[in-house]
């Protein structure tokens, strides 16, 4: 072959491609690669893959209610498609702007007083030295976690009630008058986020405990030496050993900011406070199992997914702009 020749072949050749090299692998050949290679490790997932399927991506198939005239007894494929005629009856629905309202002021209560909690007593038990007495600490604010949202009502009752409360009582023999805690509007919002804090703040600070646990313990020696003090190690080095885990935390937390907890609104609420508890969580129950106008619920749960994963995004963006890990 001569020279010409060689060179008019070498040209024809595809980039990149020499003589002996492999082929690119193809994704379904790396993926064989890579489930034979950690097969172990993908059956220790297979439980959590098989609930996240089934109990959140088989779900979905259901948003299509939100777009048909459903009925139980035709199905979905021969209900009625109706588009989007149950999204503007949502949407112009005078209840509508109080269900907002009342969720995202819930929402916020929770961020701006319940979500630093966790944060201060991790902070506050980890600068505890005596081991017998941090354990004990941490189990008797991790209690209140395993009670029912029944129980936590009910021990509420019993301390606020207008009746026989212990606080009425003691205000009573003081001189003072009954305070209706349980019935007034203006109170509401604040007893259903003392009644989280009580119940997971305690709970919370375990994520923030083993975040603390991460921390290189020789940055501590390395602030000692410079003479911090307890103050200003907290300050310039656990804060920041913590600050990506709380980011974390915060974007997820907004990504729940519609769901409010519906157990807890649903036993606290009557009629003097009907104004100030009726959020997204028991009107899609008052609507669509009560009424079974399963279609408009829909609507309604769709609407707060939507919102949740908008924030989520956002959020993460932002914390990347600033230069962050974010949650993805």
């Amino acid at each position: 072959m001569s020279h010409s020749q060689l060179e008019r072949l070498q040209e024809a050749l595809p980039a990149g491609r020499s003589e002996g090299a492999h082929p690119k692998k193809t994704w379904v050949q790396e993926w064989q690669v890579a489930l034979k290679r950690d097969k172990y490790l993908y059956v220790m997932a297979a439980p959590g893959l098989l609930f996240f399927l089934i109990f959140k991506y088989v779900p979905l198939w259901g948003l299509l209610l939100a777009f048909q005239n459903f009925s139980p007894y035709l199905g979905f494929w021969d209900s009625e498609w109706v588009g989007f005629k149950y999204f503007a009856e949502f949407f112009g629905n005078p209840d509508f702007m109080l269900l907002f309202r009342n969720t995202m002021a819930i929402s916020l209560l929770n961020i701006v007083f319940f979500f630093p909690i966790p944060i201060v007593v991790a902070l506050l038990l980890n600068e505890v030295r005596k081991l017998a007495f941090k354990k004990f600490i941490q189990t008797v604010i991790y209690l209140p976690h395993f009670l029912s949202w029944v129980i936590i009502v009910g021990i509420c009752f019993l301390i606020l009630g207008e009746g026989s409360g212990v606080v009425n009582q003691l205000i009573v023999e003081f001189g003072g008058q009954k305070i209706q805690f349980l019935t007034e509007p203006n109170l509401f919002w604040a007893m259903l986020t003392a009644q989280s804090i009580w119940k997971e703040a305690g709970w919370g600070t375990i994520i923030f405990l083993a975040a603390l646990a991460g921390i290189n313990s020789e940055l501590y020696e390395a602030a000692q030496i410079d003479g911090a003090t307890r103050w200003q190690q907290m300050r310039n080095v656990t804060i920041p050993g913590i600050k990506s885990t709380i980011i974390v935390l915060l974007i997820l937390r907004l990504g729940q900011v519609m769901d409010v907890g519906f157990e807890q609104i649903y036993l606290m609420a009557s009629g003097p406070v009907a104004q100030v508890a009726d959020v997204f969580d028991t009107y899609v129950y008052r609507v669509g199992i009560q009424q079974g106008r399963f279609s408009y619920a829909t609507v309604a749960g769709l609407f707060k997914s939507v919102v949740g994963l908008i924030l989520v995004v956002s959020a993460n963006r932002l914390a990347k702009k600033f230069g962050e890990e974010g949650l993805y």
